[in-house]
């Protein structure tokens, strides 16, 4: 999947010494590392994350699965993400572009929530695909755990790996990366100015993202482009977030000047998308403790303000479900009733359980991708509601298929990896 990541790894510099915050400047021309500083440390993304979210909408709609104008509801849990937000009611909609907008400008928690939602069933759901498409550009240090960057102690990025998506962000979206040079958005009477103050200030900046939480310090992602020069350079853990974007401003001048002129070709190889097809996934593990959360607001920065963890039970609920998912199979004849679809794929999808809980439902979908392989490398994951004999199951689904035959073929396959499974029309 990767043309050139070993070379952005191989060409690195020697490490300088360590500092306060993690950074790196890749020239985003020929991959070439022209600066690091622990740049493969452990640190927290905070806001860096919806620069995911974004790459996961922006293949969305070039796969045809979502369009500009679709509407992207708010559910109950969507509504009630901390600040900052846009404050959209549960129950509303707003459309696909004015996320992005409220992504790229306000780093709105709410929407990277809803659109979560929206493309992965749950936000957590949507999360493991985060991170599966973090692995297939070469993000091998990344963990996402929901799609807005509020606090997590499991959600961890390196500044090399945030590097690789702001590359990767440009590469393969250049007819949508334009948003991230958006200065201010206006959604109803309200107006949204970008968080990103090196926009129209130093030379060549066109983007990407910042992001604070008090456990990350303040993070910033830059792209800058200016006679024929090109570089990617990141920035995590300032103090402030004017000395973060000083030291930013110093990597530009610094380093921007020797950099290449000559691009030497893509850096980073793009997954062909076919039209309706979902993004893929992978089995990450359920956090178990939260970290520190703010307990102050920077002026002009978005802030995160609550960490999120799963309730006990639940959680040990779903560590069972996946360590029994030897046992856990659809019973004969399931249900063919639809209720209540959490999401609605459309097409083909695989069942591969239908159980008690929803916990144990996500559970047996995280421990099927693992053991699938590329089985399911596209196919989307999620759990669907429904009531037999009052009682309550939750099946355990891929969607995504656009075929009977595509659909068969892939549960075939699972069975050939003691994996049962059955194909049925949404």
């Amino acid at each position: 999947m990767i043309l050139a990541i070993a070379a952005i790894t191989a060409l690195s510099s020697a490490p300088a010494r360590a500092a306060d915050y993690a950074g790196i400047v890749i020239d985003a021309n020929t991959g070439r590392t022209l600066y690091e500083s622990s740049a493969d440390s452990a640190r927290y993304p905070a806001s860096l994350t919806k620069m995911m979210t974004l790459y996961m909408v922006f293949e969305a709609l070039d796969a045809g699965r979502i369009r500009k104008d679709s509407r992207v509801p708010f559910s109950a849990h969507a509504a009630a993400q901390p600040p900052t937000k846009i404050g959209v009611r549960a129950g509303n909609s707003v459309t696909v572009e004015t996320i992005i907008y409220s992504l790229v400008t306000k780093s709105a928690n709410d929407a990277a929530a809803a659109v979560g939602e929206l493309l992965g069933g749950t936000e957590s759901g949507f999360a493991r695909q985060m991170t599966a498409k973090a692995r297939q550009l070469g993000m091998s240090n990344t963990t996402f755990r929901n799609a807005s960057g509020l606090p997590d102690a499991s959600q961890k990025t390196t500044a090399r790996d945030m590097a690789i998506l702001g590359i990767a962000l440009r590469e393969h979206f250049p007819h949508h990366y334009d948003y991230f040079s958006t200065r201010s958005f206006t959604l109803g009477k309200a107006r949204m100015p970008n968080h990103n103050k090196l926009l129209g200030r130093v030379k060549g900046v066109d983007g990407i993202k910042t992001g604070y939480i008090r456990a990350s310090g303040f993070n910033l992602v830059s792209s800058v482009k200016t006679d024929g020069r090109s570089i990617v350079a990141v920035v995590i853990g300032g103090r402030t977030g004017a000395s973060r974007d000083a030291q930013m401003t110093k990597l530009i001048r610094d380093y921007l000047p020797k950099a290449s002129t000559r691009r030497s070709g893509p850096l980073i190889a793009r997954r062909a998308i076919q039209p309706g097809a979902p993004v893929a996934t992978a089995a990450v593990s359920l956090p178990k403790t939260a970290i520190p959360t703010p307990d102050f607001r920077p002026d002009g920065e978005e802030v995160e303000v609550a960490a999120y963890a799963p309730e006990p039970a639940a959680r040990a609920a779903a560590e069972v479900a996946e360590a029994a998912i030897e046992k856990v199979t659809p019973a004969a004849g399931v249900d063919p009733i639809r209720t209540a679809s959490i999401i609605s794929q459309g097409g083909w999808v695989v069942q591969v359980a239908s159980t008690p809980s929803k916990e144990q439902a996500m559970a047996v979908l995280d421990a099927t991708s693992s053991r699938a392989g590329t089985i399911l490398a596209g196919a989307l994951p999620f759990t669907e509601l429904f009531e037999l004999k009052g009682n309550v199951y939750h099946r355990a689904r891929f969607g995504g298929f656009s075929t009977k035959t595509a659909a068969f073929d892939a549960c075939s396959a699972l069975k050939r990896k003691k994996i049962d499974c059955y194909a049925v029309q949404q």
